[in-house]
């Protein structure tokens, strides 16, 4: 199962950067996530040691994370809505969309904040793609959105494509919130979300296999994701 593969290489990864000391994990990640200023500002680059002409941390970048919660939430959304996508394209076709979304995440996030020299690194620009398949794919499918208030859990189930609109407005009003005011960014790649949100679906009409666009209802049980940043 590639979306069990693509958890397995996310925690690899980030037992490795953890094995690490202080100054070859800023190395490594200065080397693997993508440091927007990299690729717009060349002289700059140089002078660093990073080569503008690698683009591989357009897609190294999203199997990177910075923290636990970091990588929990996103790999925990990955296996929610990731194996019934994959059950209906293949894994082949799973994997292309995956690694596509999160390079055009990364593109969506580079180009707003060229001069930018922090590096982005994630995996959630490929998983909004997956999230955004999954609604489109099955529209009618039961989402548990888990809300915390203080400190009390509040759940209640929403159909897919609703809880994608959702999310994917909330995105939009903080990116243009960023755009108006760079100097109040909380740190989240939001555009990277965005960008791999619309690829999503944009994929998902490119690789879709012509006998399962026709069906769209799912008739798996509700599926359970927890709200997250």
């Amino acid at each position: 199962m590639i979306v069990m593969a693509i958890i397995a290489v996310n925690v690899a990864v980030f037992l490795y950067q953890l094995s690490l000391g202080p100054q070859a994990e800023q190395l490594f990640i200065y080397e693997h996530a993508l440091v927007p200023a990299r690729y717009f500002r060349p002289a700059w680059a140089w002078e660093t040691g990073l080569s503008p002409t690698d683009l591989t941390p357009f897609v190294t970048n999203t199997f990177m994370h910075g923290g636990f919660l970091h990588i929990i939430l996103n790999l925990w959304t990955l296996y929610i809505f990731g194996p019934a996508l994959e059950d209906r394209l293949g894994p082949v076709r799973f994997l292309v969309l995956y690694l596509a979304c999160g390079a055009i995440a990364s593109l969506a996030h580079a180009l707003p904040n060229a001069g930018s020299p922090y590096p982005l690194l994630g995996a959630s620009g490929a998983i909004a793609g997956v999230i955004a398949a999954y609604a489109v794919r099955f529209p009618y499918a039961w989402v548990r959105v888990l809300f915390i208030i203080v400190i009390i859990p509040l759940f209640f189930n929403i159909p897919a494509m609703v809880f994608a609109g959702l999310w994917f407005f909330m995105q939009v009003l903080q990116g243009a919130s960023e755009l108006f005011n760079p100097y109040g960014g909380s740190g989240i790649a939001w555009w990277a979300h965005i960008g791999g949100f619309l690829a999503g679906i944009i994929m998902l009409r490119l690789l879709e296999p012509a006998h399962a666009a026709s069906a769209m209802f799912y008739n798996g049980g509700p599926w359970e994701i927890t709200r997250r940043r």
